[in-house]
C-alpha cells in the first residue's frame, strides 16, 4: 500500500510540475521546480521500497529523510515569507494542498523501513518484529 501512495504522488507531481513547467515557468520557477524535485524523490523512493535487499533500503531511507526534511522546511519558509513562494509546490503549507499526506508520507515509509529492518546475528539475518 505504501508503494502505491509513493506511485500515485509521483505520477500526480510529475503532472503538476510538468504542466507547471511547461505553461507557467517565468510565474515560479522555484516553487515549480521544488515540485519537480518532490516528484522525483516520490519516483526514486518507490522504487527503493518496492527493491529487495540493502541498496533498495538505503536509497527508501535516503528519500524518505530527504522528503520529510523538504516538506518541514518547505513548510515552515511558505508559511513565515508566503512571497518566497508565488504559487504552490506539492510541499507548500507541509502538503496542505494534498491533504498534509506529503507530510505523513515519508514518516510512514521511515518507520516501514524501521520496522522491516533485519539485524545480523551469527552470520545470518534475523528479522525483527517490533
Amino acid at each position: 500500500m505504501l508503494i502505491a501512495v509513493y506511485i500515485l504522488f509521483a505520477i500526480a507531481a510529475t503532472s503538476r510540475a510538468g504542466l507547471q513547467i511547461a505553461t507557467k515557468f517565468d510565474r515560479a520557477p522555484v516553487a515549480y521546480l521544488l515540485s519537480a524535485v518532490a516528484a522525483l524523490i516520490y519516483i526514486v523512493a518507490a522504487v527503493g521500497l518496492a527493491r529487495a535487499g540493502h541498496t533498495g533500503r538505503r536509497v527508501a531511507l535516503a528519500c524518505c529523510s530527504v522528503e520529510l526534511a523538504g516538506v518541514v522546511g518547505v513548510g515552515v519558509l511558505s508559511l513565515v515569507d508566503a512571497e518566497l513562494f508565488p504559487d504552490e509546490t506539492v510541499w507548500s503549507g507541509f502538503g496542505s494542498g494534498y491533504g498534509y499526506i506529503p507530510l505523513v508520507l515519508p514518516v510512514l515509509g521511515l518507520l516501514w523501513l524501521w520496522r522491516t529492518r533485519t539485524r545480523t546475528g551469527s552470520g545470518t539475518d534475523a528479522h525483527i518484529a517490533a
